[in-house]
This record gives structure tokens, sequence and C-alpha cells, in this order.
């Protein structure tokens, strides 16, 4: 539970990260209503602190120019989440610097008092993150360009990139970027793609190449990053093209495997299920949970793999003697 004075402190932080803030955005922040925004923002003037506000239903605070405040102290409670969002940075391989990383953890420390300064230390001994040795994501060989996109985002500005493709073909096109996403180790964009005149997604580990364009684009509002990410990378062309045969209705299947894992098909002996992908492991474990007949068509790598995975469970029950 916040205490009032400390929900005073964070809108005073806000107004001096942002250049200016709505009532309704630093309520939705806070999670409190625009009234009581505006008693905080009624405090800090009576304080002494330059706070400007427009008027009307949707006016914006900020502070008054020329004017820079001391910095405030972390409480506990944002020590722990600054120390677990850099060390969870660094370990994930976000597009970051990691000497970077280590000077924000180093300033964090010297900011800090006895009290959360232990605590910290005792995060960065203690924890411990798994990536996992079967998985590991190609590191960003350009992290500017996570950046760049999502300055161009937020602008609603035409890049122009070069791509290389799975297949190591090099293209050139003008792209509109809706937006940024991370998913399972790898870094994303989708947006317009003016090559191919429609929607795309990009891998950004295959970025080699960005320039600003002086055109901008409108965003559709209806326009879901994520969900049009995680839609599109279960059809893009990988390692391996994954083939099966699902014997049950299409309804069946269509409630225990997600549009995001691949494309279901009806076909005279059941469900074709495909997708692309270039890890095996998972697609042989979410097959081996399934609660019908499976049978893999391709490719032959996933017909190895659960032959291991049942030999091995053969194993495990077989008789001692």
């Amino acid at each position: 539970m916040y205490s009032p004075t400390t929900r005073l402190l964070t809108v005073l932080e806000l107004l001096q990260s942002y250049k200016q803030m709505s009532g309704p955005e630093i309520a939705r922040r806070l999670e409190i209503d625009v009234r009581t925004v505006r008693r905080y923002i009624v405090s800090l003037q009576d304080m002494g602190i330059p706070v400007e506000a427009e008027r009307g239903p949707y006016g914006a605070y900020q502070l008054q120019r020329g004017n820079r405040l001391p910095p405030l102290m972390f409480t506990d409670a944002e020590a722990v989440a600054i120390t677990l969002g850099l060390l969870a940075i660094r370990e994930f391989r976000f597009p970051v610097d990691v000497t970077a990383v280590e000077g924000a953890l180093a300033k964090t420390e010297r900011a800090l008092p006895e009290k959360p300064l232990a605590q910290v230390r005792g995060l960065q001994e203690a924890i411990t993150f798994n990536i996992g040795s079967h998985f590991t994501p190609p590191a960003l060989q350009q992290s500017e360009f996570v950046v760049t996109l999502s300055g161009a985002a937020q602008r609603r500005q035409r890049v122009h990139m070069s791509y290389r493709a799975w297949n190591g073909d090099v293209s050139e096109r003008d792209f509109d970027p809706y937006g940024i996403v991370f998913n399972e180790g790898y870094w994303y964009t989708a947006g317009y793609c003016h090559l191919r005149q429609g929607l795309r997604t990009f891998r950004l580990d295959r970025v080699t190449a960005l320039e600003l364009r002086d055109e901008t684009f409108e965003h559709p509002d209806d326009f879901d990053p994520l969900d049009h990410v995680l839609r599109s990378i279960g059809f893009v062309p990988e390692t391996h093209q994954v083939e099966v045969l699902l014997k049950t209705t299409l309804e069946h299947a269509s409630e225990v495997i997600p549009p995001v894992l691949g494309a279901l098909e009806s076909a005279d002996e059941g469900v074709i299920f495909r997708r692309s992908a270039s890890q095996l492991q998972w697609v042989a474990h979410v097959l081996m949970d399934l609660d019908f007949p499976v049978v893999v068509r391709q490719p032959q790598e996933l017909r190895d793999i659960l032959r291991r995975l049942a030999t091995k469970a053969l194993d495990m029950i077989s008789d001692p003697a």
C-alpha cells in the first residue's frame, strides 16, 4: 500500500522525467483518480515547486523551464525494481552495452543508504538466470537498431531497411514500423513493408542497415504488434518445415493448438498441422502432450527426437532385473 507521501514524490519524479504529462496519464500510472492528481499538484505548488498546469479536463502538467530540482532518494522497492530490471537486461541479452548496465548498477549503489544497498547487493549475489544452453538466440550486431526503430515508431517516421532473409538473400525496402516485440530471445519489428505492399514482420538480428526517411505514416489504431508477430513467426521459413497429421476433428485441434503455434487444415484423415521451426525439441513435447493420435510426416529430425524420447521413457520404466 503506497502512502500519499510516496505517491506525491512519484508525481514529482514523473514531472522531472517527462516534458509534460496529462492528468489522466499520471492517474493511470499511479492507479488513482484525476481529482487526486490535482490535489497532489496543488500540494507540490504549495511546497514552492514550480508546476505549471494547463486548464481543461485533459490539461497537462509540466515543470517550469530552467528549474532543476535535486535528485530524490530511491525507496527500498524502487531500488529492488531497478536492480532486477538491470540484471534481467544484462542476462537476457537486451541490446544495451554491458558496460552501461554495470555503470548504472554502480551508480545506483552509490546513491543508496545502507539498508537498500544491502538488499541490492544481496540480489546480485543470490539470483541466477537459467537462459538454457539449447536455445541461444543471436546477439544483435547493431543494438542501436532497437532505439532507432522505437523512435521511428513513436514519431510515425518511415525508415529504409536493408534485410538479410533466412536463406541469405539481401533486399532493400522502405518500412513503416508500428512497434517492436521481444519474444523468446529474439527482437522483431512489425509494420507496413512498401516493397511487399503489406504487413510484415522482421527479425532485428537480420537487419543490416537502417536509415530514417523524411516521410511519415499513419498508425492503424487497431494494430497489435505482439499479436501480429506471434501469428507471423509460425509461418516464417526457418530450418525445419513441420507437417503433422492430427487424428481428430478441426474443432478439437483448434481448442488445444492456438493459432500462434501454426496453421491447422482439414484433411480426409483428420487435421494437418503445419509450421516452420528452428528448434524442434519444444514441438516434440507439444505433440506428446496431445490427447489424440498423431503422425509426424516431416521432418525426419522431429521423428528422431521423438524416437529418442520414447526410448528414454521405456528405459525409465524397464524392469531393473
